[in-house]
């Protein structure tokens, strides 16, 4: 066993190694139906050459790349599998152009017709990965495969375009931006350590290019060149022909037994939780575990630990013992796990919490038809910023940050509760139930869920925007739009004196492309317009957040 693999398995928690002497056959050629060959190696045990194999297919390199996946396919030969990791399209040593979820339906069955028609081939599969190598599995999904036996899935989404590029119908600019900036020099053979570091480290350019208008031209600031397949997602709207090229969300169907995992601040958390309902509505065999963490979470000890018993039970059919619940997931603020028979939990009660005039938020609207409205100013050319939340796994720009200095900006509203006179615990869908007005059609609001605690600190918690056009949502005759914001879902448990806190914007730039006001394509348009908005919470205007409340 390798100081690498040795490493690894600690700090994932693998289970003990069952071999050590591990063949290796590497630069194997895997022929695509258009003729592009992909590369791949394949890693065994020599003693059990028909080993149950596991197919990792990653963009990311099979050897010393920023993932590796070399590191990790000998980490599960050594545990008695045979491992094929391969190089998807346009990376490394595979030919043809890389064009993020294009070609992954196709080149997946390309991939397994290819596995049948080998000698070591036994007869079954399972797929394992993280991230766009988890992604990668949902594309497989899109045809009926008899021989794939389990699926292990870590923070990635079914849907390219909801899960990344237009989260929430926005543009995600920082999202394509750290995507290009870190992987584009990263997916080419010989990259040295210095370039991988760069992409990790993220410096001025990259914030210039998020900055930047017109956007279209963003890449070439932060890469000093065009980016093809960023010029398709900042060329998009999220509802054109491309969007639904990259999406599986309507393949659940076809995915054999299926363990999820995510974390509270993993930018793909909500589309694992919807995964996980459309599986279970499917009648399909899934498991999902909900850590507190960010993108990293779906490579800790407590998703490995689950995992690796997954394979062995549903891949190799082993009587390894499994979890009697389908659901685990941190409770944040309590700080421990819990079992739940299901997401979201049938006991959980959305309750309203009201917004009040004054910046306060109660158990009970407001019986007053004259109650002001809340208002400011909203100017994308100084956008409210991001800070924290579920957004690319960088220490400084994700996760649960103070949210003091956000909240002292002008363009930021906080509505408060009283000092809690007991524990509170959510666990489910959060939504912020808003009644508006705006100067402008085309504008966006965005709503944060946080916690105060005794010494001021307010730590968000899940948020989500939501973008508006011209009569979506609609108007009514006094100009008024109700808008139904998704935070995504939680677990936390509120401690007796703290308080619960939302915000209300319109914007978390970069994390949400800022909406100019204009409704010109986002790839071209330079000019900006301000929007006055306005909160109704009146009688007649019932503006909430609901959150689900567990006895």
């Amino acid at each position: 066993m390798s100081l690498a693999t040795r490493l690894l398995a600690l700090i994932m928690g693998l289970p003990p190694a069952t071999s050590t002497d591990i063949a290796v056959d590497k630069g194997l050629r895997v022929a695509m139906r258009d003729g592009v060959e992909l590369a791949a190696d394949r890693y065994y045990p020599r003693g059990a050459p028909r080993a149950m194999l596991v197919l990792i297919r990653t963009p990311y390199g099979r050897s010393r790349a920023v993932q590796g996946w070399g590191t990790i396919a000998r980490a599960i030969a050594e545990r008695g599998y045979q491992v094929v990791v391969q190089s998807t399209r346009g990376t490394f040593d595979s030919g043809g152009d890389f064009e993020p979820g294009a070609a992954e339906a196709a080149d997946g069955l390309a991939t397994i017709e290819w596995l049948r028609q080998q000698p070591w081939f036994p007869g079954a599969f399972a797929t394992y990965g993280q991230s766009y190598v988890g992604y990668v599995q949902w594309a497989l999904a899109r045809s009926r495969i008899p021989e794939w036996k389990a699926a292990v899935i870590g923070v990635a989404p079914s849907d390219w375009a909801s899960g990344w590029t237009h989260p929430n119908g926005a543009f995600s600019i920082g999202n394509a931006l750290y995507w290009i900036y870190a992987i584009a020099p990263v997916t080419r053979a010989g990259t040295s350590a210095s370039e991988s570091l760069r992409a990790l480290i993220r410096p001025r350019p990259l914030r210039t290019a998020e900055d930047h208008l017109p956007m279209g031209t963003s890449d070439r600031i932060a890469l000093g060149k065009q980016v093809h397949y960023y010029q398709r997602w900042v060329s998009s709207d999220g509802h054109d022909g491309y969007t639904k090229e990259v999406d599986f969300r309507d393949c659940a169907d076809n995915l054999p037994p299926t363990h999820l995992s995510t974390g509270w601040y993993d930018f793909f958390v909500s589309t694992t939780l919807t995964d996980y309902v459309a599986l279970r509505r499917a009648g399909r065999p899934v498991r999902l575990l909900v850590g507190p963490g960010g993108h990293s979470s779906g490579q800790n000890g407590a998703a490995s630990r689950e995992q690796f018993p997954w394979l062995a039970a549903h891949g190799r059919g082993s009587g390894v013992p499994l979890p009697d619940t389908p659901v685990r997931v941190y409770i944040m603020g309590a700080n421990h796990w819990a079992d739940l028979t299901d997401w979201p939990p049938p006991d959980s009660l959305p309750t309203p919490w009201y917004l009040r005039q004054g910046g306060y938020l109660t158990p009970d609207p407001d019986d007053s038809v004259a109650s002001s409205p809340s208002h400011y100013r909203y100017d994308p050319a100084d956008p409210t910023p991001n800070v924290g939340g579920a957004f690319p796994n960088l220490p400084w720009r994700c996760g649960p940050k103070d949210n003091r200095t956000l909240e002292a900006r002008p363009d930021v509203l906080t509505f408060t509760t009283e000092v809690l006179e007991h524990d509170l615990k959510i666990i489910g869908w959060v939504e912020a139930d808003l009644f508006v007005r705006s100067s402008l059609e085309h504008t966006d609001f965005f709503a944060r869920l946080c916690d105060v605690a005794p010494n001021g600190r307010s730590t968000n918690i899940c948020d989500g925007l939501l973008r508006l056009h011209p009569g979506s949502p609609a108007l009514a005759a006094d100009g008024v739009r109700r808008l139904r914001i998704s935070l995504m879902g939680t677990a936390y448990s509120f401690a007796r004196g703290h308080r619960i806190r939302l915000q209300v914007s319109s914007g978390a730039h970069p994390r949400f492309t800022r909406n100019l006001g204009t409704g010109e394509p986002v790839a071209t348009a330079t000019i900006t317009r301000a929007a006055d908005q306005e909160i109704l919470h009146d009688r007649d205007h019932p503006s909430a957040i609901v959150l689900p409340l567990i006895d």
